[in-house]
């Protein structure tokens, strides 16, 4: 399950102070650019496929999957029945996205994103801050595992903020995080302890611990880290 290779540095977006050190908007085209993506995951997200109940019911729901990447959780989704709506910086992402699944999408610009659609599948390629009620449309889903953890301590609150803020009363998530130790090793992806979702979530949203599991041994380059402890963790949430 090689979800961590790659994040290993800060990065910074446009609409962020440029002097702050933990956000490189230049580190993830790069990623790209050099094909340096071992954060992405050849496979369905496990926990999506486990825990997909705490999204609701499929048909006629709309999730939106921010940071997504090339995901193949975007197509597992749009499978079972979801409007899925993805958003991604990269545009190198988003065009080996459809390039790999056969599809060729219509492209329109829509405010400062470039959108991407497909039936009931569309990505939008810009800056998630950028992101509103008018832009987005109405969701009633979201499935995070790639974007809270992410972002450093500094900047966990106002993305929280702006995610609880896209969804209406009783919409579901599933959020994954990881939690490791020790805690400052670095990142992205960064550890976020349950009382840190807790902290973030729980004001707004019911929030349950789903599953939590060690994965060390399946992370060798955490290991060459000095972590010694890597857990993998999934929350279910219902917006209140």
């Amino acid at each position: 399950m090689p979800v961590i290779a790659g994040w290993r540095q800060p990065w910074r977006s446009a609409a962020f102070p440029a002097n702050n050190p933990a956000m490189d908007i230049d580190f993830w085209h790069a990623r790209w650019q050099q094909g340096q993506i071992g954060f992405h995951l050849g496979h369905v997200n496990p926990n999506l496929a486990r825990h997909h109940a705490a999204l609701g019911d499929g048909p006629g729901s709309r999730v939106l999957v921010p940071l997504c990447g090339k995901s193949l959780d975007l197509v597992w989704l749009a499978e079972q029945g979801h409007d899925v709506v993805g958003v991604e910086l990269s545009p190198l992402a988003v065009q080996a996205f459809f390039a790999e699944q056969g599809l060729t999408p219509e492209v329109d610009q829509h405010g400062p994103f470039v959108r991407h659609r497909v039936r009931n599948l569309e990505i939008l390629c810009g800056d998630i801050f950028a992101l509103d009620h008018a832009l987005l449309g109405p969701v009633n889903g979201l499935f995070d595992r790639a974007a809270l953890v992410a972002f450093p301590p500094s900047m966990r609150e106002r993305y929280a903020k702006h995610i609880t803020a896209l969804l209406p009363k009783d919409a579901r998530g599933l959020l994954v995080t990881f939690q490791y130790q020790p805690a400052d090793a670095g990142g992205p992806p960064f550890s976020v302890d349950e009382s840190v979702v807790r902290e973030l979530y729980a004001p707004s949203f019911e929030l349950a611990l789903l599953a939590r599991r060690e994965i060390l041994e399946e992370e060798p380059r955490f290991k060459e880290r000095g972590i010694r402890s890597l857990q993998e963790c999934a929350y279910s949430l219902v917006r209140r």
